[in-house]
């Protein structure tokens, strides 16, 4: 099997183990659910046994599954690191990346994961600009920048896509917050909330939560304070202003740190987004420094981001809003 291909099949694997439903695993992927169940099919024939359990209501991994999920794993890291090893030894990169990706995703995880970067290739140089508006690789800025990052839906299909991690979205407030107003036990609740909201055009999936099997549309009815960055509806969250729906990738260390509490987690983290976070490019200006970077980010980012490792890791994060 080529390797690729076996990546992206271990990685579907991966996705429907932790998500427990083929559904939940296609909203990371470009695919259908029937299409996962297809992969997920000839990955079972492939291997000579049932790897999951399948009902109407979840998808469970059988005790094959689970034995298989350890070793998938470690190929699927093992593969990735082995396919950068193989760049950086066939010659020894130079030169200079261009990077723009948004301020508070870079500031938090981007930053750190280049330096690491670039420790490992000495030749190679990183231009890092963040910034939170959009930079039109077909117009302008073409030429001046090889990469740029974007968190949710991608409108330009004219550009190539490298997904790096998937999203997900919580609902969350500050301890006195909570103390003084109460803890809504259900989404239908937030209407009787303080909330703190986007000002303009809000991500797609904010303030949006599964209710019977469809995401349905549930916020606050008075908004305390509004804004065109997500660092400014963290802070007054901190502050005690209200409720946000925050990306896990902004709050997991406040969550942490029960600087925030999680709401409507009792089953754990919430599925993933159907969009996630990307860096884009043209097709013809990929250039093999490019590319090896792309391949560090997507060791370092997935399949389970490590701000989303280290609440699952946390066995008591999820139920701190009781």
């Amino acid at each position: 099997m080529n390797p690729d291909t076996l990546t992206e099949q271990l990685g579907l694997f991966l996705d429907v183990l932790e998500s427990g439903s083929f559904s939940a695993a296609a909203r990371r992927h470009p695919l259908t659910p029937s299409a996962v169940a297809r992969r997920i099919d000839n990955l079972e024939s492939a291997v000579g046994s049932r790897l999951f359990v399948r009902s109407t209501h979840a998808v469970r991994p059988t005790p094959a599954g689970i034995a298989f999920a350890e070793r998938a794993r470690r190929i699927v890291e093992e593969l990735r690191l082995a396919r950068a090893e193989a760049v950086s030894l066939s010659s020894a990169p130079e030169g200079l990346i261009r990077i723009d990706a948004p301020a508070a995703f870079g500031r938090r995880h981007l930053a750190p994961a280049i330096a690491d970067f670039l420790v490992a290739y000495p030749g190679l140089d990183v231009q890092l600009r963040l910034i939170d508006s959009f930079v039109d690789l077909q117009g302008s800025h073409l030429g001046e920048v090889d990469l740029v990052l974007r968190a949710g839906p991608l409108a330009d299909t004219r550009l190539v896509a490298t997904p790096l991690a998937y999203m997900v979205r919580i609902a969350c407030a500050s301890p006195d917050y909570l103390k003084k107003r109460g803890i809504p036990a259900n989404p239908s609740e937030l209407v009787e909330h303080d909330g703190l909201d986007w000002d303009g055009l809000a991500p797609p999936f904010a303030w949006r939560f599964e209710q019977e099997g469809q995401l349905r549309l549930q916020r606050p009815k008075r908004m305390r304070m509004s804004a065109n960055n997500a660092e400014t509806l963290l802070f007054g969250a901190l502050a005690g202003l209200g409720i946000a729906h925050l990306p896990t990738w902004l709050i997991s260390e406040y969550l942490l740190r029960g600087e925030l509490m999680p709401l409507f987690c009792e089953n754990g983290l919430p599925a993933a987004e159907s969009s996630g976070i990307y860096a884009l490019r043209l097709e013809h200006e990929t250039s093999s420094r490019s590319r090896l970077l792309l391949e560090f980010l997507k060791s370092r980012f997935s399949p389970v981001p490590p701000w989303d490792l280290a609440l699952r890791s946390d066995l008591n994060w999820h139920s701190l809003a009781h």
